[in-house]
């Protein structure tokens, strides 16, 4: 439940507190039981606020559930850019980076999948699906920049198939119990990018194109 410490008879509560207690609350409610799961009533009852409250910071419940989903995805996003920027210049050791940081999610005792495409499946129409897009959209521009750092000649289509061996990982991880997923597409995807790279044309001094062997 959400904790409210006791205030003077009139004095007016902090409307942003309110509605990041709530935010913080259903995300974890909602990862826990999924979008279907639990019910407005039983919503406010776990977090201890009012109908009214939620709908006033909110406006209804799908609302809520793009706020949390939003939420979530602006998070993942932070610690990717996070995890890329610890591992320095090349582009092979932000990649590792990349999958390294999922197998530890991955690890985690609450671990129950990505909540955002749990909840895109569930709902495939309406917020969630737009805020899964918007997700993955963003996941893969990281990867792209990582693709052209790497000097492919197709940084796009390279960054799609390694954004395919990520979201793979995390489907296996959380539907077939793969402690192993992460690790095992972290190696495909270094493999990925390093064939891309050596099939990449060079300009030699002469101006003749080749191709790297690296």
């Amino acid at each position: 439940m959400i904790t409210v410490m006791p205030v003077p008879k009139g004095t007016p509560l902090d409307p942003a507190h309110t509605r990041t207690a709530i935010l913080r609350t259903a995300t974890r409610l909602l990862y826990q039981r999924g979008l279907d799961g639990i019910g407005v009533a039983e919503l406010c009852a776990t977090m201890g606020v009012s109908k009214e409250t939620l709908y006033r910071h909110f406006g209804s419940k799908e609302e809520l559930a793009r706020a949390v989903l939003q939420a979530r995805s602006d998070r993942i996003l932070r610690w990717v850019h996070d995890a890329v920027a610890a591992a320095g210049d090349d582009p092979f050791d932000q990649l590792a980076a990349v999958f390294d940081a999922l197998q530890r999610w991955h690890g985690e005792p609450t671990f129950r999948g990505c909540a955002i495409l749990n909840a895109a499946t569930q709902h495939h129409d309406g917020p969630a699906r737009a805020v899964a897009r918007q997700h993955l959209d963003r996941q893969l521009d990281v990867l792209i920049d990582i693709a052209r750092r790497a000097a492919v000649t197709d940084p796009v289509s390279t960054a799609k198939q390694m954004l395919a061996l990520r979201t793979g990982a995390t489907i296996l991880a959380d539907h077939h119990g793969d402690a192993d997923a992460a690790r095992v597409a972290k190696e495909a995807a270094l493999a990925l990018l390093r064939t891309a790279r050596s099939h990449t044309p060079r300009r030699g001094s002469d101006g003749t194109a080749s191709t790297t062997t690296d």
